[in-house]
């Protein structure tokens, strides 16, 4: 009853008209976006003026945080393989610990473009309180080693690896190395653990040598060339540590085990014992099938000896190049 009475009295204003509303323009969007935003910089600049940040209380507390446990300790730094030799840092989730207990600071990354061949993200700080800031953009290829293009789903997932570096390198440049390499070092000595005598160390770097050769397959031979060492009795406490970056490194995304292994398993040396290895092989399958053939079915002593191809580890066999299976 009541909603008839209302357009009853609707019918009898004259001239009554109901209007539309144009619909905004992108640049009125824009200008009320940015009016919000400013207003919600200008409350966080005040307040952070009005509650400055103590320095001593950030770095302890991002100390007490890093080592809370040996995994959390473990995720705070990287190995990265560059030129054949890897490098080591603070990875993105020391990153996330500092910027929060650092305080009154903005930080973001997103991917910002995607051309056909790589994603793009771009990953800024703010510090709210000293006004400075500072924006990385971050490039990574989204092309397979045979030049096709990844799927959506791995583009997503290359996208969210370049956000993590971006983001790591934009809170690195704002917050003061001081302050990083203190929680850094706390976070390596605390994933090393004790190894002050050598049954701990032997046991420790056992254990680190047995997870790549399961999860990786990464034989003893070569995490020693990761370390840059000759021998395994070489491996230390900071190599352990390099090898824990390498392992992060692998669980987050930010390489891969043909990046990593790549330099050492296609150097001179590394093919050199593979062919030497092929040929013990094949030279031990000669002998076996010599002793077990019929006597007078044995080659003659004019017979041309097996040899392995230096370029393409091929076994040779009377002057004839057969398929090799080991290759």
């Amino acid at each position: 009853m009541a909603i008839k009475i209302f357009f009853n009295m609707i019918e009898e204003i004259q001239g009554y008209e109901v209007a539309r509303l144009a619909d905004p323009t992108p640049l009125q969007l824009v200008e009320t976006i940015d009016g919000a935003e400013k207003a919600n910089i200008d409350i966080q600049v005040s307040t952070a003026h009005a509650y400055p940040r103590s320095i001593s209380r950030a770095v302890n507390n991002a100390i007490a945080i890093a080592v809370m446990d040996k995994e959390t300790a473990q995720s705070c730094g990287y190995a990265l393989p560059r030129g054949g030799k890897p490098i080591t840092g603070p990875s993105v989730h020391l990153a996330k610990i500092i910027a929060q207990q650092y305080g009154n600071m903005r930080v973001e990354a997103r991917v910002v473009n995607a051309t056909a061949t790589q994603v793009i993200s771009r990953g800024t700080a703010w510090d709210l309180e000293n006004n400075y800031a500072v924006a990385f953009e971050v490039r990574r290829s989204i092309l397979t080693s045979s030049g096709k293009r990844f799927s959506e789903d791995m583009i997503t997932v290359t996208g969210n690896a370049a956000n993590a570096i971006a983001y790591r390198n934009a809170v690195f440049a704002v917050v003061p190395k001081s302050i990083t390499d203190k929680v850094y070092k706390a976070a390596q000595e605390c994933i090393t653990g004790d190894l002050s005598d050598e049954t701990k160390l032997i046991k420790r770097r056992d254990a680190a040598i047995k997870y790549f050769n399961d999860q990786y397959g990464i034989t003893e031979e070569e995490v020693i060339k990761l370390c840059g060492k000759q021998t395994v009795n070489q491996i230390g406490k900071d190599e352990i540590a390099l090898l824990l970056g390498i392992q992060q490194s692998l669980k987050d995304g930010d390489t891969t085990v043909d990046e990593v292994m790549t330099p050492y398993r296609q150097s001179r040396e590394a093919k050199s014992n593979k062919l030497n290895d092929i040929a013990s092989r094949a030279a031990k399958g000669s002998k076996k099938q010599t002793e077990s053939a019929p006597a007078e079915s044995a080659p003659s002593a004019e017979a041309p000896a097996e040899a392995v191809d230096t370029e393409t580890g091929e076994v040779k066999e009377d002057g004839i190049f057969a398929p090799n299976p080991e290759i």
